[in-house]
């Protein structure tokens, strides 16, 4: 898959589901991220042909719901994004889904206390050794390019030196929200790090 000078549908929460990544490449998308799932969900899921809707199901096997759904249309264009803090149930994930999705993506930038607690999300920030724990374990197993979110660090070096141990690890792309774990939505994205990042990294940098 090829990130450059690409329209992009960020991963939303409850937000990313195949009716509106199907909406969007009819709008014009070029690439559709689904919303974030975590790791234990997926793991604990079945494939299903779903011969009625003409999609695949990964149903859960604990409630009998559709965790993930996806279908043919898609399939060389959806982004399949991990919540997750350990590189094994990572790996578990994407080879259970790789052959259904485009791409891996690792959700490292989201502040909600349910991923933080969880060692998950922006709790990554913080740990660059679990970090390349879990993409280099990613980059070398699966078959399909993998890549990463990032929120921005407290200083622009700080953030550079990041995103550079992450290009080394062999991702495809990185997209980076312009902001800090404590930092919202009504809050100015520092898009000077974007241009920054984008300026000194070799893979294409998604702006978010």
């Amino acid at each position: 898959m090829d990130y450059r000078d690409k329209l992009i549908l960020a991963p939303m929460v409850r937000m990313g589901t195949l009716p509106l990544r199907l909406l969007s490449l009819d709008y014009g998308a070029d690439i559709v991220y689904g919303e974030e799932i975590i790791d234990w969900r997926m793991i604990n899921t079945t494939r299903v042909e779903n011969q009625i809707l003409d999609t695949i199901d990964y149903v859960s096997e604990t409630d009998g719901s559709v965790v993930f759904r996806t279908c043919s249309r898609e399939k060389d264009r959806i982004v399949f994004q991990i919540g997750t803090a350990d590189a094994k149930r990572a790996l578990e994930v994407a080879l259970k889904v790789e052959a259904d999705v485009a791409a891996i993506d690792v959700n490292m930038g989201c502040p909600k206390d349910f991923s933080i607690k969880g060692g998950m999300g922006a709790a990554l920030l913080r740990q660059p050794e679990k970090i390349q724990e879990i993409l280099a374990t990613l980059v070398q197993n699966v078959k399909i390019p993998v890549t990463c979110k990032i929120r921005i660090l407290d200083s622009l070096e700080e953030t550079l030196n990041l995103c550079k141990m992450i290009q080394n690890c062999g991702v495809s792309a990185l997209a980076v929200h312009g902001r800090r774990k404590e930092e919202r939505s009504h809050q100015n994205n520092h898009d000077d790090y974007i241009r920054a990042i984008s300026k000194e990294l070799k893979i294409p940098v998604i702006a978010k």
